[in-house]
């Protein structure tokens, strides 16, 4: 198939590789514009932008794709398909109907009970033991179309946001290059949506990384590794940023005192443990502000907060 490609980020250019690597006939990759990243602020390119080039492929970097300008250009490629994954606008009805095929999308859930910006975060956040991948015919409804496709992934007990990321990008890729040949042959049939079993989850924040500790320790556990690597969890330390990238949860002892939330009960050489709202948080992995991410270890050689010491306040 003659395919036009829209996506941004690792989990796009993935499944652009795969497309490739499947024989399909890539006409163009449509991506975000270029942007300044780090303390340098150097020009980047997106993964898929960086993928397309090594194989040869037009690039189109529209600041808004709704555009006329816009649309006219995507209408010059004359594809059979438009794949998107993981793009970062939303595109209006006049180009999702452009191609034959219509328009895809390789979405890292299964819908419909998470449409919206960041279901592989949310997923963890939410305790989920199970999601997967939808390639999803597009209307102009966010991530309301038809189901076409589906696969699972398990959540492990100590999956994090990037370790998903990753198990959700190599099952996106498998899945699309499954999806187009039978798309083509018109094998498919096209599942409609439970409205009523969906919810909408929002943008990534960093104000989401500011851990209340008067919650469970559990549910602080999923914050950490549901965000990491971005915008991560993080409290505040003699006012400072403290962020916190590893932690275990554990259920409170048996007539244990408990402590006011966020206050450290217990330090060892290589730990320390937190109070929360319910049991209590061993923190083994952490970044101070202007420092590298370190074992608390050998953060402790240099800092050493007192027993007593109540995190955010």
């Amino acid at each position: 198939m003659n395919v036009l490609f829209m996506g941004t980020p690792d989990f796009g250019a993935s499944a652009l590789e795969a497309v490739i690597a499947a024989g399909h006939h890539v006409v163009c990759a449509v991506t975000q514009p270029d942007k300044p990243k780090g303390r340098g602020k150097e020009m980047q390119m997106p993964a898929v932008k960086q993928c397309a080039l090594r194989y040869g492929i037009p690039v189109f970097q529209p600041v808004k794709i709704r555009t006329p300008e816009a649309v006219e250009e995507l209408k010059k490629y004359e594809a059979d398909i438009f794949v998107v994954a993981a793009f970062g606008q939303i595109l209006p009805e006049e180009i999702l109907f452009v191609p034959k095929y219509g328009s895809i999308n390789i979405h890292a859930s299964l819908l419909p009970k998470y449409r919206g910006a960041a279901p592989i975060q949310q997923v963890i956040l939410d305790g989920e033991k199970e999601t997967g991948v939808t390639i999803m015919q597009m209307e102009k409804g966010l991530d309301t179309g038809d189901m076409l496709m589906k696969c699972k992934v398990a959540i492990d007990d100590r999956e994090t946001g990037v370790s998903l990321h990753d198990k959700l990008c190599k099952a996106g890729a498998e899945l699309i290059v499954r999806a187009l040949p039978l798309i083509e042959k018109g094998s498919l049939t096209p599942e409609k949506q439970n409205d009523a079993k969906a919810s909408y989850v929002k943008l990534l924040h960093k104000s989401m990384g500011d851990i209340d500790w008067s919650k469970d320790a559990e549910s602080i556990d999923r914050l950490i590794r549901g965000l990491n690597p971005w915008p991560s969890a993080y409290t505040g330390y003699h006012h400072k940023k403290l962020k916190i990238w590893e932690a275990f949860p554990e259920q409170p002892q048996e007539n244990e005192a408990k402590e006011k939330p966020g206050c450290i009960l217990e330090l060892t050489k290589d730990a320390f443990y937190v109070q929360t709202g319910n049991g209590r948080l061993k923190i083994t992995e952490v970044q101070l502000e202007g420092k590298k991410r370190m074992r608390v270890k050998d953060f402790l050689l240099g800092n050493a907060p007192a027993k007593g010491y109540v995190f955010g306040e």
